[in-house]
Formats: C-alpha cells, structure tokens, sequence
C-alpha cells in the first residue's frame, strides 16, 4: 500500500452504463487490492479514450466489460453527471463522470474477457440487483436508485454533483 499522502492524482472523464432488465441492474462487484475484505458493486464503465466521446467510450465500456455489443442509439442519455473522488489504496482517481442507461428485454451472463489486468485483479464478479437489494449493498454511485428511478426518456440530466467514494479519503 501506497503512504496515502504520496498517492498519484489522476483525473479523467468517464462513461458509465446503468443496464436494466427484467427490474434488475447489472453491476459489478469491485474491490480495492490493497484493502483485503473491501468490496463494492459499480456500473460498467471507465475513462473516456482521447478522441472519443462519452457515448463512444460508453458503447467500447460495455464490450470491454461486460461482452455485450451496443449500438450507440441504445443507449438513453446522458441521464446523469457528477464528479467524483475515489481514494484507493494506490491512487487517487477524479472523475467527472455521465451516466447512460441501456434497457435490455432480457438478463445476459456477462463476460471478463475484455478486462485489463487491473479489473481483472480488482472486479470479483457480476450481479443482477433489484432495487432491495441496491439498497441493502454499497453501490458507486451510492444514489444509484434515483438514476434507476429517472425517466431516461426526457432531456434533463440529474446533476449528482460532487460526491466522494473512497476505501482511503481522499
């Protein structure tokens, strides 16, 4: 573990999916390397590639991480934003992050094929959540239900504003 006050900075912007089916979100289940025990579940998704755009990297997210193809018109949004502080064991990560949702008609296994050595250290797995159990868990975005309770089908974007997530604050 880094000394947390030697930890590396990096900011970024990220692309993030909320993806619905059958009343259930597709998260995955995370974890701080450094922190033996830690866990939390997130939403597919990472940082937005130079030259791309938030849905570009939303639709290359999906496929990194989950195995699933998406076209860029089915994805509703952005439907949020926000920027985040997420203090880890190794580093700091700043994020401003947009959020888009896919409804799918029908749950998928997803694959870790596409995963970079690092998620494939760091994510333990996936899971379909209800809403129950989104509340019983610890979820990044922690207002993950008020994206999952947004009506995608409008033009407003609920600003989460600025949030920190951390197993180390920053």
């Amino acid at each position: 573990m880094v000394d947390p006050s030697l930890r590396p900075i990096k900011r970024r912007k990220a692309a993030r999916v909320l993806v619905v089916a059958e009343g259930t979100v597709l998260l995955e289940a995370d974890s701080d390397p450094g922190i033996p025990g830690s866990g939390w579940y997130v939403t597919p998704g990472g940082g937005i590639d130079e030259g791309e755009d938030a849905v570009t990297a939303a639709v290359r997210e999906m496929k990194e991480e989950t195995g699933l193809d998406v076209e860029p018109g089915q994805l509703l949004g952005p439907i949020a934003r926000r920027l985040v502080k997420h203090g880890y064991s190794d580093r700091i990560l700043i994020q401003e992050e947009f959020f888009y949702r896919l409804d799918l008609e029908a749950k998928f296994t997803p694959s870790d094929a596409g995963f970079t050595e690092d998620e494939k250290e760091s994510v333990k797995g996936f899971a379909w959540l209800s809403p129950d159990e989104i509340a019983r868990n610890e979820v990044w975005p922690a207002r993950l239900l008020e994206l999952f309770d947004a009506n995608p089908y409008t033009d407003d974007v609920l600003d989460l504003g600025e949030e920190e997530e951390s197993t180390i604050p920053v």
